[in-house]
């Protein structure tokens, strides 16, 4: 006769599944050596950012130091054919017999070199002579009437101004006119 219900396989050894070990509690000195070491390497990799950072700054200033002094190196250099022109003009003045005409035109050159080198360095001269007066580049020290250039506009320059790459270094010193005087 047969069996209605089939019989159920007894359990296999190889079928459940095999109990793990539990993880061994970490050993508390061992987790506190090893925190205790990467607080130091931490710690130490701290300090040598901070110097670092300090040697920078100082480094920094330094060179901000050295580039303040010499700037004007390139400049300086370039006008030192100014001065040689300058002192050859003063000595030639003091010789006798020397020329009125020569020395004059000696020391025009001299200014037009000086003038070239300056502006070779961004420097630009402001004159404004028969322009209207604009006070973010002038300075008025008078105004007078003037026949010749209409009110509001610059009749004399007293002194030039300068703009450095743009930038206004010194204001042009002028005379205003208040137009035409009355009759």
């Amino acid at each position: 006769m047969t069996d209605p219900k089939p019989k159920q396989a007894a359990p296999n050894a190889t079928d459940t599944p095999a109990a793990e070990p539990a993880p061994a509690a970490p050993d508390p000195a061992a987790l506190l050596a090893a925190a205790k070491k990467e607080a130091a390497d931490n710690h130490d990799r701290y300090l040598r950012a901070f110097a670092d950072l300090e040697n920078f700054r100082r480094r920094a200033i330094r060179e901000k130091e050295e580039l303040r002094l010499y700037a004007a190196s390139k400049v300086l250099e370039e006008l030192l054919p100014v001065l040689d022109n300058l002192a050859f003009g003063l000595a030639a003045s003091r010789q006798s017999g020397a020329d009125i005409k020569v020395l004059t035109n000696g020391v025009e050159l001299a200014l037009q070199q000086l003038k070239s080198t300056l502006a070779g360095h961004g420097l630009t001269e402001i004159n404004p002579l028969g322009k209207p007066f604009d006070p973010h580049q002038h300075e008025a020290i008078s105004h007078q009437p003037s026949p010749d250039t209409p009110a509001e506009h610059v009749s004399a320059v007293v002194r030039s101004g300068y703009l450095l790459n743009g930038r206004l270094l010194r204001p042009a010193s002028v005379v205003v006119s208040s137009g035409a005087p009355a009759s």
